[in-house]
């Protein structure tokens, strides 16, 4: 228990020390593995390892699942949801904030990257914000927020790293993610209203759409709605696994791509090189993660905290309270993506041997669904919100603490989001028990 404690402090040191999270998890763990039995072991530990990870067919899903959401970025799809969603929202006091999180939501469905739909959207739906006169913190803040759902809506490459540290079914992971999403769409949907609420000025009305006009715009979103029906309700269907579906996917999208004119063979180059590197990045994030999980299981730290828990009286829901708490914490220092690797290990033992009146298969989906749901609040909470310096890097004339602010209503609604999957856990597992 100490040996892990004293693991977990060195390892916070070098992440403070600037030293990458990968590199960081990987030392920590072979000094720590080597430490316990001999270092001779604990290389062959990391030799097995990578090899492991190199050759699990589960995260195969990974490099595939991120060439499809290049592939859609590529072929300009954002720019039809905002169309869509605009034409039946815009008129409204705040519609086109609205509009962009519903726009967010969609390309989620077919991304799977919080960046990268932060990114996006800021180019397509600024300037339309920007022409209407809405103030800078309420447009850049529902992007920024509506970015954050790219890690939950499914595909999501953070759900099939979940599903590999714990054993879960990705499948009925990824079908877990719509109805948290959904109403993490509505949730937002509520903060632009109260924001204009408060000051109309924010968010003034733009021209409404005629009916002839909302119809033909929501036809150009055919091939974000062909997608996702056809990788979630094919995995919800078992018409074939989620690797397969990635496929699909990926194939889905480079046609679309070419269909559209916009794949040329340069951006073809561009998208499999960034595909090469995203994928190499998350898989070295992956493998020094197994390192030093393996290291605190060896220390017992699961186990220690398992018994300790299960030894006082309290309830499951407050040790998942305190466990969220924990999460929130972590989520103003570190990564997100670095956070779940690093804590996973350690909290979803402790879970497990908590009752909440479902069997172990749907309490670490349930669990594994409010992890990413924290994952996203920790997107937008200073001083590390990567999706605020995101949108920073996209509009430099907007001061960080603007955007800050402008996220704050989003980040409530996501505490109110939070603490409604924890009381209510058929949020998240209801569509997953329908599954075979």
């Amino acid at each position: 228990m100490i040996e892990s404690l004293t693991g977990f402090t060195v390892l916070l040191a070098l992440v403070f020390l600037r030293v990458p999270i990968a590199l960081a998890m990987a030392i920590v763990g072979y000094v720590g593995f080597g430490y316990f039995v001999n270092f001779v072991a604990a290389g062959k530990l990391v030799a097995s390892m990578a090899y492991e990870v190199g050759l699990n067919y589960e995260l195969s899903v990974v490099p595939l699942f991120v060439l499809m959401g290049n592939f859609v970025a590529r072929a300009g799809l954002s720019e039809e949801l905002y169309n869509a969603s605009n034409s039946f929202l815009g008129h409204r006091r705040g519609g086109l904030a609205m509009a962009t999180i519903v726009a967010c939501g969609g390309f989620s469905a077919v991304c799977g990257s919080s960046l990268a739909t932060a990114a996006t959207m800021s180019k397509v739906t600024m300037p339309s914000m920007r022409k209407y006169g809405y103030s800078d913190s309420l447009a850049a803040g529902s992007i920024a927020s509506g970015g954050t759902l790219g890690i939950l809506i499914p595909p999501s490459v953070i759900l099939v790293l979940y599903g590999v540290m714990t054993q879960s079914n990705i499948g009925k992971l990824f079908v877990a993610g719509v109805l948290p999403g959904m109403l993490g769409i509505l949730l937002y949907m509520a903060a632009v209203r109260f924001t204009v609420w408060r000051n109309p000025e924010a968010g003034p009305p733009a021209e409404r759409a005629d009916w002839q006009q909302r119809l033909k715009a929501l036809q150009s979103t055919w091939a974000v709605v062909a997608l996702f029906v056809l990788i979630i309700g094919g995995i919800y269907w078992g018409i074939f696994t989620p690797t397969e579906a990635a496929g699909v996917g990926a194939t889905g999208a480079f046609s679309i791509s070419l269909l559209r004119g916009k794949l040329g063979w340069k951006d073809l180059y561009h998208v499999l090189v960034e595909t090469i590197e995203t994928t190499a990045m998350l898989f070295f994030i992956l493998l020094g993660a197994m390192i030093f999980s393996n290291f605190i299981n060896y220390a017992d730290l699961p186990n220690a905290l398992t018994n300790w828990v299960l030894g006082i009286t309290v309830s499951p829901f407050l040790v998942m309270s305190i466990i969220v708490v924990i999460y929130l914490l972590l989520g103003c220092v570190l990564e997100s993506l670095s956070m779940i690797l690093l804590t996973v290990p350690v909290f979803y033992p402790v879970i497990l041997g908590l009752d909440f009146g479902m069997t172990p298969e749907t309490t670490l989906i349930w669990f594994g669904i409010v992890v990413v749901v924290v994952t996203e609040i920790s997107l937008i909470t200073p001083p590390i919100g990567l999706n605020v310096f995101v949108l920073k890097a996209m509009l430099p004339d907007i001061p960080t603490g603007r955007i800050f602010a402008g996220v704050t209503p989003f980040w409530v609604a996501d505490i109110v989001r939070l603490t409604l999957l924890i009381a209510i856990p058929g949020i998240a597992v209801y569509l997953p028990s329908l599954m075979g």
